[in-house]
């Protein structure tokens, strides 16, 4: 691995071509309800292809949803991006990098790239999803980045387990969470460091991954490079990108983004009537089943009388994929849809089907997943202050003509 330098202005001059509108290359709806829901592209990123953007510093970028028509995979160029602050290094030596392992261990390491790279290799494909994609669906409206479903990826990472390399650190008794951070940095003074953790034995559960490539290349920039953390099946809270920073605690983390942000309400389906207060709350973690029919755009037209091919991808959470249904009379029956090749429990799967032959008027298709654990999609939407853990089914409207 070669160091990627890039000069300073790099991002600047991105972050400045959208705030002019130079470079925005179109106009995308998001279909949002309740509020504005155009939002321009760009391709003025480093690294990136035509992205949608939603907010410039931090950089906030979402796929185009037609991207996940292409393929189970994300491009790396298409991949979005989610920051939490603005301070982000643009320009990294890969020979001078150093990832630290310390607090309560036996031995604290300073690894370099090329030691970290001798360690064992693990690949697999996982999907990396922001706690609130699709926020900006939620009705009422809630506070945040107003994604539409595109704050979402899915590829194949290669890196080394982290329990190979806390194990050579050595856990001392008494352990109770394992934080990670990043080179990211505050733009205030009093800001928080974006830290999250995870239990000991989660992070040393042989999954939760050290990566340093997605879908065979380096990391992006802004996706992260050279390290980040790849935890397979809960949300992208916890992937922490740049990763510079490990540090095993023996007492509870109580730092701000664990013990205040990525929570949800401790209800069913993190579900609560809008405007409840005084409930209790969880950390946000692990992800849940989705769909989406990817083969046709909102408000497309179709042909009548002619059977209707659809095609689209669906994920399990922190489980594969075991079926997924489609409905076109609301959800009263349902036809299976033939699922694609399974890149593994943690991936998109492609799922198609011929669907009968639709009258003249307005349709709506509905996809249904069904995860290998069990767990089904329904049609009731969830509603909590944060937009965090959107599962329903979701519709596409269509009209035949």
């Amino acid at each position: 691995m070669t160091g990627l330098l890039l000069p300073r202005r790099s991002v600047l001059i991105g972050a400045a071509a959208i705030a002019s509108g130079a470079q925005a290359q179109r106009m995308v709806d998001l279909h949002l309800p309740g509020g504005p829901s155009q939002r321009p592209t760009s391709r003025a990123w480093p690294q990136k292809g035509e992205m949608i953007v939603q907010r410039a510093r931090p950089p906030l970028l979402e796929t185009p949803f037609e991207v996940f028509d292409q393929g189970v995979f994300t491009p790396n160029d298409r991949f979005f991006v989610r920051w939490h602050w603005g301070d982000i290094p643009t320009s990294i030596d890969a020979k001078a990098f150093r990832l630290a392992v310390r607090g309560h261990v036996a031995t604290p390491l300073s690894l370099s790239l090329d030691e970290l790279m001798k360690l064992p290799r693990i690949e697999y494909a996982a999907v990396n999803q922001c706690s609130g994609n699709s926020r900006g669906l939620f009705e009422p409206r809630v506070p945040g980045a107003e994604w539409g479903h595109g704050a979402m990826g899915n590829a194949r990472w290669t890196g080394v387990r982290l329990k190979d390399v806390l194990d050579r650190a050595g856990i001392r008794p008494g352990a109770v969470a394992v934080r990670f951070g990043g080179l990211d940095q505050p733009l205030v003074p009093d800001g928080p460091d974006f830290l999250k953790s995870l239990d000991p034995d989660h992070a040393r559960d042989g999954e939760v991954m050290i990566a340093f490539l997605q879908n065979g290349a380096p990391l992006p920039l802004l996706n992260g490079f050279p390290l980040r953390l790849v935890v397979p099946g809960w949300f992208s809270t916890y992937w922490v990108k740049m990763l510079s920073d490990i540090e095993v605690l023996a007492q509870p983390d109580d730092n701000f983004w664990m013990a205040k942000a990525y929570r949800i309400p401790d209800t069913p389906g993190a579900n609560v009537q809008p405007g409840a207060k005084g409930f209790a709350t969880v950390p946000i973690t692990r992800m849940v089943p989705r769909s989406w029919i990817t083969s046709h755009a909102e408000g497309a037209h179709v042909a009548a009388g002619k059977p209707l091919a659809v095609r689209g991808i669906a994920m399990g959470g922190d489980a594969g994929v075991k079926a997924v249904d489609l409905s076109v009379d609301g959800g009263r029956s349902w036809v299976a849809a033939r699922l694609g090749r399974d890149e593994g429990k943690y991936s998109f799967r492609r799922f198609d089907a011929v669907l009968a032959q639709p009258a003249r008027g307005d349709l709506t298709l509905l996809s249904r997943c069904t995860s290998t654990a069990g767990v089904t999609q329904s049609m009731d939407p969830i509603w909590n202050p944060s937009g965090y853990l959107r599962s329903q089914i979701e519709p596409l409207r269509l009209v035949v003509a």
